[in-house]
């Protein structure tokens, strides 16, 4: 730090910083960081621009909002709900799922969970203990560090690559080499990224699948933002474009498609987990070992699903079958009500690039990435940690790119979800001070 006049009082932040049990904010959880910027923010009175958590932003549907005070009107709420769901709803992800992705699966396999986060869960529970021995996840990273944490917490391992150093062909060949050294149960990545907004290419997602169908592994492909790769539009029901996903290329898939961004529908805690019909019917003895069935569609239902919560609450189901109804019969476009993000997203890049700031991951396979929910950011000559813990001094938070499986320390995401027009002058005259009191190395 070169100047201690900055737009929040550098004696707060230094002390906070200095006494808080998170020494490396580098190794920070995002959890952490929203706890680190309150208590700036309550002691000093400033209100910082927040881009370290992915908090949607948009307004529920009233749609959905409608769907759930019928359900409740109805009596729903003295009522469990059917453990992989209300019928209706499944129908309806079923019918989703032939219009915006052209694949066809079974209601059986559409199950609500809570959140994707439950999705993941239940997966690693079950996809990860099909047979004896050590099994992982390899993560093509970088990705949600939650999902490090969930397989920490089930005693489970991983391995990770950054895939933006194999995009195209090289993919396959890093795919290969890594399954010769130790067997893989699960891949998990999601499209598009977060925290990188890099989406794969349909090469990438066909070289994903034909390597899933070779070597038994089971693609987990986390979808929470679903068609918000806003390079093209994937909102309109049962015409092509459709959004990318590997479905095309194996059986042994699973998607998991949140509530809370595409659909803005995020305080209700509710996911959409969508399992292949071969997958969902398909035998693992190795199950028996932990659950009372070989059914790899029973058990993640009828055991893992059940010991967690016994499913998803009863309003918040009717909630999403009328907002999934709705979008199904071309009546509400979600595209268009989350668009704004891309919006947020390239002001914001502009401001920092202005500033001196580089974006770290920008482009598919020489194609610019789409403006999104998220960005990556860098400042030539600091690395993550030096640049995260200096931007709190000018109120500033984020979350550093080392957290996420990357390999580019210097790297910081950013989340546009919290910071709307009224706060870019703001953000602008703060990176110009930023800028004058951090000249570039």
């Amino acid at each position: 730090m070169t100047h201690p006049n900055t737009p929040v009082d550098y004696d707060i932040v230094q002390k906070i910083l200095s006494e808080d049990t998170v020494k490396f904010l580098s190794k920070a959880s995002i959890r952490e960081i929203v706890r680190i910027v309150n208590k700036i923010e309550a002691a000093s009175g400033q209100k910082f621009i927040r881009m370290e958590m992915g908090v949607p932003g948009m307004d529920v549907s009233e749609i959905a909002k409608q769907g759930e005070i019928e359900a409740l009107k109805n009596g729903k709420a003295s009522k469990y709900a059917l453990l992989d769901g209300v019928p209706e709803l499944k129908q309806e992800i079923s019918k989703f799922v032939k219009l915006f992705l052209d694949i066809n699966v079974s209601p059986d396999g559409c199950i609500p969970t809570v959140g994707s986060l439950q999705g993941s869960m239940l997966l690693f529970m079950v996809a990860n203990r099909r047979e004896a021995g050590e099994t992982q996840t390899l993560f093509l990273d970088p990705g949600f560090p939650v999902h490090k944490l969930q397989l920490q917490v089930l005693g489970q391992t991983h391995i990770s690559i950054d895939v933006y150093d194999y995009r195209g062909d090289k993919l396959r060949d890093i795919l290969e080499e890594t399954a010769k050294k130790q067997r893989i149960a699960s891949i998990l990545y999601s499209n598009p990224n977060n925290p990188t907004w890099v989406a794969f290419t349909e090469n990438e997602l066909k070289i994903i699948g034909e390597f899933a169908t070779k070597h038994d592994v089971i693609v987990l492909e986390d979808l929470a933002y679903f068609g918000m790769d806003f390079r093209k539009d994937y909102s309109q029901p049962g015409v092509p474009p459709y959004q990318p996903t590997v479905a095309k290329y194996t059986d042994n898939w699973v998607m998991m498609i949140s509530g809370s961004k595409s659909f803005s529908y995020a305080g209700q805690r509710i996911g959409l987990m969508v399992v292949s019909d071969a997958l969902f019917r398909k035998k693992y003895p190795g199950l028996l070992r932990y659950y009372t069935n070989d059914c790899f569609g029973n058990s993640l239902v009828y055991n893992a699903l059940y010991a967690l919560t016994a499913g998803v609450p009863h309003t918040p189901q009717y909630g999403m079958l009328a907002l999934l109804k709705a979008v199904n019969n071309g009546e509400y476009n979600f595209r268009e009500h989350v668009k704004v993000y891309a919006d947020r997203a390239k002001v914001m890049k502009k401001i920092f690039l202005e500033n001196g700031f580089k974006i770290v991951y920008d482009n598919d396979e020489g194609e610019p990435l789409s403006d999104g929910f998220y960005f990556t950011l860098s400042y030539p000559g600091m690395e993550g940690e030096e640049l995260l813990r200096t931007l709190m001094f000018y109120g500033i938070s984020a979350i550093a790119l080392a957290t996420t499986g990357s390999t580019r320390t210097e790297g910081l995401r950013a989340c546009v979800s919290q910071t709307d027009a009224s706060q870019f002058d703001e953000l602008e005259r703060r990176l110009r001070m930023f800028n004058v009191d951090n000249p570039i190395r």
